[in-house]
């Protein structure tokens, strides 16, 4: 698979200081793990625990395309969906706010 790239300078001059420093053998392989980087973020970012809110056990699924957000039982199997949320409309009524 071949897809081209195009960075900024500065970001062409990091990614050569990169290969430079002997860390990458080659600018794509900087890209690769930058994309890996930001690839575990988002999946980091998808589902996430929020003690403030509810016990470990429940997760909170953000649908951004879609505003909603969605609170599930990941200790259930297969995990169980609680609650459908709209963030804008229904959230702050569910938190009290």
């Amino acid at each position: 698979m071949g897809t081209n790239v195009n960075l900024t300078p500065e970001l062409e001059r990091f990614a050569q200081a990169c290969v430079e420093s002997g860390r990458f053998n080659n600018v794509s392989e900087v890209v690769r793990s930058g994309l890996r980087m930001l690839q575990e973020a988002e999946e980091r970012r998808a589902t996430f625990v929020r003690l403030d809110l509810a016990p470990e056990r429940y997760r909170f699924w953000s649908l951004r395309a879609f505003l909603y957000l969605l609170v599930y039982d990941a200790e259930a199997e297969p995990p169980i969906i609680l609650r459908f949320v709209h963030q804008s409309r229904d959230l702050p009524a569910v938190l009290d706010l």
